[in-house]
C-alpha cells in the first residue's frame, strides 16, 4: 500500500469513527441502558455461580438456610435471563435507530452537495452505501455497548476462580495468553478482509445501476448476455473474499471452541485433586467450574468483535456520503431590489485541478434573453449551474441585482431563480404537483396552469385521465412532454432569472417558438439564461455568449456573430443550419 493510500485509509477510517461517535449520541439514552442491563445482566452471572456453589453447600449441611438461598440463586437466574432480554430488545432500537440516523444524514449530505460531487457516487454505489452498508454500520454503537459488557464475566470469573482457589485458577491461566493471540489475529486480518468484501460489492452494484438505467439501450442491441456478463465479472472475486472471511472467523471459532472445553477439562481434574486434598468443597468445586466457564466465555467475544469489525468496514463506506462538502449558503433572505441584472466576475471553476471555466466576465442586463452557445464540452452546463448556483465557483462572484447568490439562503436563492434542463425529474404525487415542486411560495391551481400553458404542456395534461390530478406513474410522457413539464415548473418559480439548460432540445421547431414567444412575453420581466444548440434559439435571443474552452469567446447579437465562419461552424456540428447570411432565421427542426 502506498503512502498517499494509507492516507486515505486512515483519513476514513476517522471520517467512519465520527460517523459512529454522532450515531450514539443520537440514541445515547437506550445505548447507555442497554450497556446498563448488559452490565447488570454480566454481574448476575458472575454472582450466579457463588450462590449456586453456597447453596449447594448449605443444602448437603442440610442447614436451613439452604432454602433461602436455593431462592436467592433462582432469584439471580431469573434477572439475568429477564436483563438478556431487555439487553436485546434495546440493542433492536439502538440498531433500527443508528442506521436510520446514518441514512438520513448520507441522505441529507447528498441532496446539499454540489451535483459533481454527488456525481462521485454511481445510484448503485449510492444505493449499496445507504441500504446494506448503513445497515451495518448501525449495528456499531450498540455492538460495542455489549462488548465492552461481554469483557466482564471472563475477567470476573478469572478473579473468581483465584478466590476459590489459586491452583485451579493457575491451571485455566495457562491457555490464555494463546486465546488474546487468536483473538488479535482474527480482529486483524477479518478487518481487511470485510473492506474488500464491500469494495467490491459497491462496484457490482454500480454496474447493476448502470445496466438498468440503460435497459432499453441493452434490449434495442441485443447485449443482454454480455452485459448480465459484464456485471456478474466481479462476483467470483466476491465470492473469494466472503468465503475468505467466514474462513477467517470459522478458523478462530475452531480454534477457540477446541481451546476452552480444554481449559475446562484441566479446571475440573486440578479442582478433583483438590476436593480430594480436602482444599476444595463440592460447592466450591461447582463456583470454579462454572466460573471457568465463564473465563472462557472469551471466545464468545469474537462473535461481537467480528460485528464491530464488520459495521466499522460498513461505516467507512457510508461516511463517505457523509462528508460530502456541502454547497454553502448565505443568511440574506431577500436580494436587492432589481429587475434580474445578472453579473458575473472573474468567474473560474476547476475540476479535477484543471481549469473547466476560466476568467469570465458578463453582465446579463435584467429581463433579457440570453443564448449560450459552444461546441460539446466548452462549458456551457457548467457555466448554467455556475449562474444558478447549483455549484459554486473556484474564483469570482455571481451577483444577482447586485447581490452575491452565496449571501442568500438556499430558500432565497431557489425563490429567485428557477431551473429547467434537458432530462428533467419530475417529483410529486400528480402531474399538477410536479409543475408546483419547489416553487415559493406554493403556487396556485391557476399559476400551474398558466406555467403548463406558457410551456405548452397544457393540452396533452388535459387530456391525462385525471387533467392536473393525474398520478404520476400513470401518465405516460415523450421526451418533449417531459421537457415541457419541466418547463412549466421553472415557469412556477424563479422570480428573477430563469436558467435553461438545453431544455428544449426535444420539442419540435413549432412548440420551442412557442416557447421561446412565451420566455419573452408571458413569464414576467425575468432574466433567461438559455443553453442550447438551435441556431434559431440564438438568433431570437437578445444576446449570445459564445463559448470556447471554457472561455468567452466573444459576445453579441446572433447575427453579428453569424459573420464569423467558426461561430456558424458550432450550429453546423450541432446538425442545425443558422440563419443565412443576411441574418434571417432558417431553423428547422429540432435537434436532441
Amino acid at each position: 500500500m502506498t503512502a498517499p493510500d494509507a492516507s486515505g485509509e486512515a483519513a476514513a477510517a476517522q471520517s467512519a469513527d465520527r460517523a459512529l461517535r454522532a450515531a450514539a449520541r443520537h440514541s445515547a439514552g437506550r445505548t447507555a441502558a442497554v450497556a446498563g442491563c448488559s452490565l447488570a445482566a454480566a454481574c448476575a452471572a458472575l454472582a450466579e455461580p457463588a450462590v449456586l456453589g453456597h447453596a449447594l453447600d448449605l443444602l448437603l449441611r442440610r442447614d436451613p438456610s439452604g432454602t433461602l438461598w436455593t431462592l436467592c440463586c433462582a432469584a439471580v437466574i431469573a434477572a439475568e435471563v429477564l436483563l438478556d432480554a431487555a439487553t436485546a430488545r434495546l440493542t433492536g432500537s439502538v440498531d433500527a435507530r443508528s442506521t436510520a440516523w446514518l441514512r438520513r444524514r448520507g441522505l441529507a449530505a447528498l441532496l446539499r452537495t454540489a451535483p459533481h460531487h454527488a456525481a462521485r457516487h454511481s445510484p448503485g454505489e449510492v444505493s449499496a452505501r445507504l441500504t446494506a452498508h448503513a445497515t451495518g454500520a448501525g449495528t456499531v454503537p450498540a455492538a460495542v455497548a455489549t462488548a465492552a459488557t461481554a469483557l466482564l464475566p471472563p475477567l470476573g470469573g478469572l478473579v473468581a476462580l483465584f478466590l476459590i482457589d489459586v491452583w485451579t485458577a493457575l491451571a485455566f491461566l495457562a491457555g490464555v495468553p494463546l486465546l488474546a493471540v487468536l483473538l488479535r489475529a482474527f480482529a486483524r486480518a477479518s478487518g481487511a478482509s470485510v473492506s474488500r468484501y464491500q469494495q467490491v460489492q459497491l462496484a457490482l452494484a454500480g454496474r447493476l445501476a448502470e445496466a438498468l438505467a440503460g435497459a432499453r439501450t441493452i434490449a434495442a442491441a441485443g447485449t443482454a448476455e454480455r452485459e448480465a456478463a459484464r456485471i456478474l465479472e466481479p462476483l467470483p472475486e466476491l465470492g473469494r473474499e466472503g468465503r475468505r472471511t467466514w474462513r477467517i472467523y470459522g478458523a478462530t471459532m475452531a480454534r477457540t471452541s477446541a481451546l476452552m472445553p480444554l481449559l475446562l477439562y484441566v479446571v475440573l481434574g486440578v479442582g478433583g485433586v483438590r476436593l480430594a486434598a480436602g482444599a476444595l468443597g463440592v460447592g466450591g468445586l461447582l463456583a470454579a467450574v462454572r466460573y471457568a466457564g465463564l473465563a472462557a466465555g472469551a471466545g464468545a467475544v469474537t462473535g461481537r468483535l467480528a460485528a464491530v469489525v464488520r459495521g466499522r468496514a460498513a461505516a467507512r463506506r457510508t461516511a463517505a456520503l457523509l462528508d460530502l462538502p456541502a454547497l454553502a449558503h448565505g443568511e440574506r433572505e431577500h436580494a436587492a431590489d432589481g429587475p434580474g441584472t445578472l453579473e458575473l466576475r472573474g468567474v473560474r471553476v476547476e475540476r479535477a485541478g484543471a481549469a473547466v471555466l476560466r476568467d469570465v466576465d458578463l453582465l446579463l442586463p435584467g429581463g433579457t434573453t440570453t443564448a449560450v452557445v459552444g461546441r460539446s464540452g466548452s462549458g456551457k452546463t457548467l457555466l448554467a449551474a455556475v449562474a444558478g448556483r447549483l455549484t459554486g465557483c473556484d474564483a469570482g462572484q455571481v451577483l444577482l441585482d447586485g447581490t452575491p447568490l452565496e449571501d442568500l439562503t438556499a430558500a432565497a436563492l431557489r425563490r429567485e431563480v428557477g431551473h429547467a434542463f434537458d432530462r428533467p425529474a419530475l417529483f410529486g404525487r400528480s402531474v399538477g404537483a410536479a409543475i408546483a415542486f419547489g416553487a415559493r411560495p406554493e403556487p396556485a391551481a391557476d399559476a400551474v396552469r398558466a406555467a403548463a400553458r406558457a410551456a405548452g404542456a397544457d393540452p396533452f395534461v388535459r387530456r391525462l385521465p385525471e387533467g392536473y390530478g393525474t398520478p404520476l406513474a400513470d401518465a405516460p410522457l415523450s421526451g418533449g412532454e417531459l421537457q415541457r413539464l419541466g418547463l412549466a415548473r421553472a415557469f412556477c418559480g424563479g422570480h428573477r432569472l430563469l436558467v435553461l439548460d438545453d431544455a428544449t432540445s426535444s420539442l419540435d421547431t413549432v412548440t420551442a417558438r412557442e416557447v421561446e414567444h412565451a420566455l419573452a412575453h408571458r413569464v414576467g420581466a425575468r432574466t433567461r439564461l438559455v443553453v442550447t444548440h438551435r441556431a434559431s434559439t440564438a438568433a431570437r435571443a437578445d444576446l449570445v455568449v459564445w463559448l470556447e474552452e471554457g472561455r468567452v469567446r466573444a459576445t453579441g447579437t446572433h447575427e453579428r456573430l453569424w459573420q464569423d465562419p467558426a461561430y456558424r461552424a458550432v450550429f453546423g456540428a450541432a446538425g442545425e443550419p443558422g440563419p443565412a447570411p443576411s441574418g434571417e432565421p432558417a431553423a428547422r427542426g429540432a435537434v436532441r
